[in-house]
């Protein structure tokens, strides 16, 4: 098994189905980071995914926060210039440069701006019962574990030094906040007016800024909603 952080190969890396992400062969850490590892793509498509079906104008801007946040990862790069600890584990690796990781500023600003709409967005809701407040700190916990895990398996597996990792997700954190900042101050009076829109309302893009909870109110209406019609139903079939 090659050692962590290590440029030591004596033993020939396979690639995970579908990916360019390598691991050590006979490596089942190896194996399980590596997958970890692609947590940023599983989010991306669960965004598309949401995009797609809740067209909610405040999962839009998160997504943007996102590529933005690419953006300025790969700008950073390009003026540091700083090469990867072991380029001759990875030579399918399409990118050279990798301070800061990628993948660690993209875990962190993804983990770091739901910690903030969870505590500061959501706490506008009055329902402080002992098991809403718990599956935040819950979730809160989840995502903080998966943000260390990516960040350990690109140093594990010798895409990154520890300082990358360590800058990534400074980076990552710090664009997180300001994004987040950005949204609530800028984004979000404007967001009524953009889901007001012709364009807008063609696509059923919405703004559910000023609804606190929205997974309790859209179950709440959709209960409502079912009830009254099987209400309706049954008085017609009188």
């Amino acid at each position: 098994m090659a050692a962590v952080g290590e440029c030591s190969i004596p033993v020939p890396w396979n690639s995970v189905s579908l990916t360019h992400v390598e691991y050590p062969a006979g490596d089942f850490t190896g194996h399980l980071l590596a997958y970890l590892s692609l947590s940023p793509i599983f989010i991306i498509v669960g965004f598309l995914t949401l995009i797609v079906f809740k067209r909610e104008l405040h999962t839009i801007s998160f997504l943007g926060g996102l590529c933005f946040n690419e953006g300025v990862n790969w700008l950073i790069k390009n003026i540091v210039q700083e090469q990867r600890p072991c380029p001759e584990a990875h030579l399918s690796v399409h990118s050279k440069y990798a301070m800061p990781s990628s993948h660690s500023q993209f875990i962190w600003f993804f983990s770091v701006y739901s910690f903030l709409f969870l505590y500061l967005r959501m706490h506008q809701t009055n329902n402080a019962r002992f098991l809403d407040l718990l599956w935040r700190h819950l979730l809160s916990v989840c995502l903080l574990t998966l943000a260390c895990l990516v960040s350990y398996s690109r140093v594990y597996l010798l895409y990154h030094t520890w300082s990358q990792v360590a800058y990534g997700g400074f980076v990552g954190s710090f664009m997180a906040a300001l994004w987040f900042l950005f949204t609530q101050e800028i984004l979000t009076p404007l967001f009524p007016r953009i889901a007001a829109w012709p364009l807008s309302e063609f696509f059923l893009i919405r703004d559910t800024s000023l609804i606190p909870n929205i997974l309790w109110f859209e179950y709440a209406v959709s209960r409502a909603e079912a009830r009254n019609r099987q209400r309706k139903l049954g008085t017609k079939l009188q």
